[in-house]
């Protein structure tokens, strides 16, 4: 938005997460919107400014971030074997169950509400109106699962894999992992790291979380892709339709929590049941929010995994389309209610910011994907 803003005759807002878009267009449709957009532009020459002088982050050569990567012991590591290999498809999945995995926290910074749940709700700034929009949901959501407002739908799907060269995963149609169903490519962390305690911190990329073909193991690799949003449009009409743009939105920011709950159930049952490496597991909903679980559920676009285009392979080797799931030209989900990502099991698996990197990891990455280099500048932007 910075670097638009001034090339654009119109207002730009830079929006941190979707669930903030309403009270944005909110802000452009009151009687305060000039005011509104004036603070925006002080502040993006704000930033501007800051990042003219800002210092640049020193990168380290790619050779030397690979040469730091995450150690692991893969000498002692034996690799769970998931319960199938390929897709599994869960239709119309109990609304009732996905409620209980439900962060809320998300849910009020759509009214703009600021706060950890349930802290907020006695909040002596926001607690009167998180509750009154907390208690609304509930009810919503009560209404919503009783009359089938909508309806969930989902995949889950395990594939051998192994890490090949030094930053890629490639997953494998089947164990005689002689097929290659599409390779990730995995973005390397290139700033300076420190040592701390006299132990160098290492420069992390994805692939280092999984077995390397060289080890002689043989790794999984899980991905799944859920939408809570199929039926929203419709219901949402009618809201609009009867000039109610409060339960419209309220709605969609239901579902876009049921879509989020799906997810962490499904990853749940893969944990416990579907992958098993952790079947004893007997976390709270709070512990699974605060992610203390083994292993990790990146998600594309997230600063673990900044490129978005990977969803393309992901929604062709899991057939999105089957569970009304697709991408747009721009790479967003539709419907919009939806997520997708992956399971990595390995009990170092951690997230981390893959951060800015240097040209010869663009290169590098455009040599390997076999794609020109101004085609991967506009994918990698932000971190470049």
């Amino acid at each position: 938005a910075v670097k638009i803003a001034p090339h654009y005759e119109g207002p730009v807002v830079y929006v941190p997460d979707a669930s903030r878009s309403v009270s944005v267009a909110q802000s452009l449709l009151s009687d305060q919107a000039a005011k509104y957009i004036d603070e925006l532009n002080a502040d993006y020459d704000k930033v501007r400014h800051q990042h003219a002088n800002k210092k640049q982050v020193t990168l380290w050569p790619l050779a030397r971030a690979r040469a730091n990567k995450t150690p692991v012991d893969w000498n002692t590591y034996v690799p769970p074997v998931p319960k199938f290999i390929g897709r599994r498809v869960f239709r119309n999945f109990d609304l009732t169950e996905l409620a209980k995995y439900i962060d809320w926290g998300p849910f009020f910074q759509t009214w703009d509400l600021a706060g950890p749940f349930p802290a907020i709700l006695k909040d002596e700034v926001v607690g009167t109106e998180a509750v009154r929009v907390y208690a609304d949901g509930q009810r919503m959501l009560k209404r919503l699962i009783e009359g089938r407002w909508l309806s969930a739908s989902g995949i889950v799907g395990f594939w051998p894999a192994n890490t090949v060269g030094d930053d890629d995963i490639a997953l494998y149609t089947d164990e005689t992992r002689s097929e290659v169903a599409m390779t990730w490519y995995g973005m390397r962390q290139q700033t300076e790291k420190q040592a701390i305690d006299g132990v160098m911190r290492p420069s992390r990329c994805l692939a280092d979380f999984v077995a390397p073909a060289s080890s002689g193991l043989k790794d999984h690799v899980g991905m799944f892709a859920v939408t809570a949003g199929l039926g929203v449009e419709k219901k949402e009409k009618y809201f609009v339709d009867d000039l109610d743009d409060y339960s419209a939105i309220m709605l969609k920011a239901l579902a876009d929590r049921l879509a989020e709950a799906f997810a962490e159930a499904l990853h749940h049952r893969v944990r416990t049941d579907l992958w098993g490496y952790a079947a004893g597991e007997g976390l709270s909903n709070e512990e699974m929010i605060a992610e203390k679980y083994r292993g990790i559920r990146p998600a594309p676009g997230y600063p673990a995994c900044p490129d978005h285009s990977v969803k393309r392979a992901m929604f062709d080797v899991m057939q999105c389309a089957d569970i009304g799931m697709t991408l747009t030209e721009s790479l967003a989900m539709t419907p919009a209610a939806s997520v997708s990502g992956f399971f990595l099991a390995h009990p170092d698996a951690t997230y981390f910011n893959v951060g800015k990197i240097g040209h010869d990891q663009l290169a590098d990455q455009a040599a390997r994907r076999h794609r020109p280099e101004s085609e991967l500048e506009r994918l990698l932007a932000p971190n470049l």
